[in-house]
């Protein structure tokens, strides 16, 4: 099936909600939302992230190209990130000798930047909050050198298998495995021990609006009662999760969906209820749509700057320092990230 008979078949299977088409359209205008919809029928673009654990970017970039592979690395400072050019068979990425011995992961540029953002350091104490998979948590590791120590949390069973064999894959040693309700971890790290973590991720569970290329069938999940449902689990987690963080401290809210209610309002009732600053993200993650990136190839992603309205609501203007990755801008999945630094201890 050719690229365009699928996107057609994609699109007459999953045709958009109504309601959804005009949300969109009233967050980018008819247009941009149009460009939205268009892609979202497409495949995204395979991309890798070097595990430096294992293997340096140089060494792995020559095995690669040795398969016949294009590739391209659209960070300067980052180097480990990779995207494929060219055209791949059918799980192709997965059945490599260098994937199976974790010289690199598997992972949508939209994927890496919560950590790209955090940028965790060595001997840094970390959560990951909601872990599983694996990318973020492997990713920090690698940052981090295996030195210091993550806390890995995830509820399900099932998916703490799937984490534990990636982290064994990819050679993480900094990283301890935990298994409970969100909340509820950071509540019991809140009353039963003295440290605090200098870094967190609560990359939350959410309603998928930015990864329609990978999961069409969410066309048919999405409704507004399961965006506002979602949204109030995601402020009991980032709500937690800020006050196990310590006092200068830096956290990154994220998700997957490009919601005001599961984004930028989350980030708003941290700003509004806590001493938190919102700090801007830019340089070398990438630049705000409109005001161009230079000639290099390697300056990173285009991205919009959050909203400060949705709807009758009006947020904090710092709102416009969270990042929007929308998937016409790059060719990637959607994507939201807010960058926190904690202030003091007391709540307003």
């Amino acid at each position: 099936m050719d690229k365009k008979s699928y996107s057609q078949y994609l699109k007459e299977k999953f045709p958009p909600k109504e309601a959804f088409v005009k949300r969109m359209e009233l967050l980018l205008g008819e247009k941009e939302a149009k460009a939205f919809f268009d892609i979202c029928y497409t495949k995204t673009p395979s991309s890798i992230r070097c595990n430096s654990l294992k293997i340096s970017v140089e060494d792995l970039k020559t095995r690669l190209e040795n398969y016949g592979w294009k590739l391209r690395q659209p960070f300067e400072k980052f180097p480990e990130v990779m995207i494929i050019d060219s055209k791949l068979e059918p799980g192709e990425l997965g059945k490599t000798k260098e994937h199976l011995l974790g010289y690199y992961y598997v992972q949508e540029i939209s994927s890496m930047l919560p950590m790209l953002v955090l940028q965790p350091e060595a001997g840094d104490l970390v959560l990951d909050l909601c872990a599983s998979p694996g990318s973020k948590t492997t990713q920090a590791a690698a940052m981090m050198e295996n030195d210091g120590t993550i806390i890995a949390n995830e509820i399900s069973m099932g998916r703490i298998g799937i984490l534990n064999s990636n982290l064994e894959r990819c050679g993480v040693m900094n990283t301890i495995v935990t298994r409970k309700e969100g909340v509820a971890l950071c509540e019991r790290f809140l009353k039963k021990t003295q440290f605090k973590f200098d870094k967190i991720l609560v990359d939350a569970p959410c309603s998928g609006e930015g990864t329609l290329r990978k999961s069409p069938r969410t066309f048919q999940m999405w409704n507004v009662n399961m965006i506002k449902k979602i949204a109030g689990t995601q402020r009991r987690l980032a709500e937690a999760a800020l006050k196990i963080l310590k006092v200068g401290g830096e956290m990154v809210y994220s998700t997957c969906t490009l919601a005001p209610e599961e984004d930028e309002m989350i980030v708003d009732y941290l700003v509004k209820n806590f001493d938190v600053e919102i700090e801007q993200i830019g340089h070398p993650i990438g630049v705000p749509l409109g005001v161009g990136l230079s000639k290099s190839t390697s300056d990173g992603v285009k991205f919009r700057c959050g909203v400060c309205e949705w709807g009758d609501v009006r947020m904090d203007k710092k709102m416009k320092n969270c990042l929007r990755l929308y998937p016409q801008d790059n060719n990637t999945d959607g994507f939201f990230v807010a960058k926190i630094r904690k202030l003091g201890e007391v709540g307003k």
